[in-house]
């Protein structure tokens, strides 16, 4: 560890805010994952493990917050999708 900074983040909306829970309170995603079987890809079943974390002030400058969802499942490079937020700096 860097000699004195804690090894331990304690985390809370003081200290960062997901910023794409933010600007989609109201549903279950955007999912940035899928999982390869069945047509979990295709239902949207997916899970959100890929974040975007920013500090309260930054987060507060976020214009959009979307995932890079690949148009198809046969067009599909990965599991996952890209998080992908503007801010107005």
């Amino acid at each position: 560890s860097v000699s004195g900074v804690s090894s331990v983040m304690i985390l809370s909306p003081d200290t960062l805010i997901d910023v794409v829970r933010a600007q989609h309170p109201d549903t279950n995603g955007p999912y940035s994952w899928w999982s390869w079987r069945g047509k979990a890809f295709v239902n949207d079943a997916g899970w959100r493990i890929d974040y975007h974390l920013a500090s309260p002030e930054l987060a507060s400058k976020a214009i959009t917050a979307e995932i890079d969802r690949d148009p198809s499942y046969s067009e599909r490079t990965s599991d996952h999708a890209a998080v992908v937020v503007d801010y107005d700096l």
